[in-house]
This record gives structure tokens, sequence and C-alpha cells, in this order.
């Protein structure tokens, strides 16, 4: 009986190099979308590298641009590359790639904050939650204005298993300027803990992979950018509805230089607010000196869990926003009228307490 051999990887044949390209189609990166081309094959290559074996895989490019890291996801393997291109510009060229490799790479004019990617694959690749991750992967060289809203959007579809994550635990490879990334992944205590820091990794591994300088790009940007691959988590380290969790951490680290319960208290209206604040963390079991940096994912579990049920004994408290009541108090000082006076005590005394 023979030998069963593999098939080779597939390889792209000859071609325009991205340079050629852009000169070919006039291509020029705009400022305003935060655009920088990445034209070194080498490091393209590596990117994909930090996602794993392609081999096979689905994957879901995320603005290809001049086609850079397209070329490279394409000569890793995969069976099915999608790419959401926004820009009309680079629609062209990547024509020109999906035709050097029929049937392998699919071209979405849209924009990745809109476009269903639920829809993008068979729903045959899906893999249990509690299994190992889908052959599913998502890369890309995010643009700096939209990286920090899409992976925000990406997080809350993982607490949702929604969108890429309805194949099951769909992996992450992504570039962001080089703050961000150092956010995404700092540990407690550390200078750059953040907001996003606990978003992502109470729902995450976060590993940051590399750093690519800043001269590597075209136009060159006056950052380095770093390399993250994100793995969704089976069990969130905070089982909560994730608008929730994400309020609970958004006031905490909106003073992070002052010890935490000041921004806990932001959460519950002025009335009564010292009383709320003090009951959440009792409940929580968490030291009010702490600053927002110092705090574990497990502090925030326990915060989060104390405010949750608060909200249960009172729902209005979720609605609460502490800047309405700021506005209302600056129109009720604008205001000489008696009456009107007497119209804004009203509705703050409608306020939860």
């Amino acid at each position: 009986m023979a030998a069963s051999r593999k098939l080779p990887l597939f390889r792209l044949p000859p071609l325009p190099t991205v340079g050629e390209l852009i000169k070919l189609y006039n291509l020029r990166a705009e400022k305003q979308l935060s655009q920088n081309f990445l034209l070194d094959l080498k490091l393209t290559d590596k990117i994909v590298r930090q996602a794993g074996s392609l081999r096979d895989a689905y994957v879901c490019e995320v603005g290809p641009g001049p086609g850079g890291l397209t070329r490279s996801i394409l000569n890793a393997g995969a069976a099915d590359l999608l790419v959401v291109e926004k820009d009309t510009r680079f629609i062209p060229g990547l024509k020109l790639l999906s035709e050097a490799a029929p049937g392998k790479l699919r071209i979405v004019h849209g924009d990745i904050l809109t476009y269903r990617t639920d829809r993008g694959f068979p729903q045959s690749i899906s893999k249990p939650w509690e299994g190992d991750p889908p052959n599913l992967h998502i890369i890309g060289n995010l643009p700096f204005s939209v990286s920090t809203p899409l992976i925000i959007k990406w997080l809350e579809n993982i607490a949702n298993r929604t969108g890429p994550f309805v194949y099951g635990r769909t992996r992450l490879t992504l570039t962001f300027q080089e703050e961000v990334a150092e956010r995404l992944t700092a540990s407690t205590s550390s200078r750059q803990r953040s907001r996003l820091s606990v978003m992502a990794q109470y729902l995450c591994t976060v590993r940051s992979r590399f750093t690519i300088p800043g001269r590597a790009f075209v136009p060159k940007p006056k950052v380095d950018v770093g390399v993250v691959h994100f793995t969704p988590l089976v069990q969130p380290q905070i089982e909560q509805p994730f608008k929730m969790v994400e309020k609970v951490v958004k006031n905490v680290f909106q003073f992070r230089r002052k010890h935490c319960y000041r921004g806990v208290e932001m959460l519950f209206p002025e009335a009564c607010r010292v009383d709320l604040t003090q009951e959440m963390l009792q409940r929580a079991d968490v030291d009010p000196t702490l600053r927002p940096t110092e705090l574990t994912i497990p502090h925030f579990r326990a915060l989060v869990d104390a405010y949750a049920h608060l909200c249960a004994t009172d729902p209005s408290l979720f609605h609460y926003d502490f800047r309405d009541e700021l506005r209302a108090k600056h129109v009720s000082r604008k205001t000489d009228s008696p009456a009107d006076t007497f119209m804004d005590t009203s509705a703050t005394s409608l306020q939860p307490c």
C-alpha cells in the first residue's frame, strides 16, 4: 500500500510586490483613517505565526489594505480567507490576490464594526465553547482609530457568545499602538493597568507577542506597534452581564490615582451615595483605600457581584448616570426662576433612593 502523502501547502504565484501595487494603484495612507502600511513580508509572516497553525483554517482579516498580511495568511495554508475592507481604493489590489488564489479569498467591501461575522463562515466549523477553539482566526493590522472600539465590541461579543464567537472560542491576533497593547496585557499594580486591562483579562487569556518598530510602517507612525493574541476563556472570571461589568470598571478607573471608593461612589445618586458605597465595599470585602490599579480581577468580581445585588434590590440604580445629575445641577444654577428651581428639585427627587 502506498504511503499517504501530505499535500503541499498552497503558495501564491509570482505577483507584483505590495510596494509595486501601491504605486500601480496610486495608493496613499489616509491620515484620517489612521492607515499605516506594513510592507515587509517577513514581519507579516511573523504576525501570522503568532496565530498558530493556519493550515486548512478559516480566517477573517480586518482591514487588509494593500494586502501584505493577506499574502502571508494565504501562504500559511488558510483554506478560506475572508477580508473585510472599508476603503474602496484597496479592492482592485485585493481582487488581484483573489484571482491568484482561486477559491481561497473572499472580499467584503464594508465596515468591520457593522459587518455580521456570525454569517461569514459555515456553521459546520463550530466547536462547543467548553471544548477546543474552532479552526477560525481573526487577524488584523488594525488602524489606530478603530482598534479600541473594535476590541471592546469583540469583548462584548465574547461575553455574549455572539459575532465571530458563535462558532466557539475564536482566537484573535491583532496589532495595536504600543500603549494600547501594554494596557491590554498590564498586570495588577503596573503603571499601564487600566479599564482595558480588566475588561480584556476577565474574558480572555491575553498575551503580548512582540513589538514592531514604527519605522517598519509606511508612513512611519509616531509610536511602535504591539502584536497581541487573545484566547477567550471557557469560564469568564466575572459572571455578570458585560454592561454591568463595564459600568463598574469604568467608574472605578475614572479616578485611577485616587482611592477606589471615589469611583465606586459615582455609581450612586448623591442622596444615598455614602451609604450605598459603604454597603457595596463591605459586601465585596474590598479595602476602600486601594487604588484602581491595585485591584485584582477577584476584587472586581466581588465589586460587580455586590453592585449586581444592589441593582437587584433597586433596578433603577443600574440606569443611574452621575453625569445626568451633574447636568441637572448645572441647569439648576443657571435658572433664576423660582418655578424652574422647584421643577429641577422635583426632578432630582425622582432619582433612586
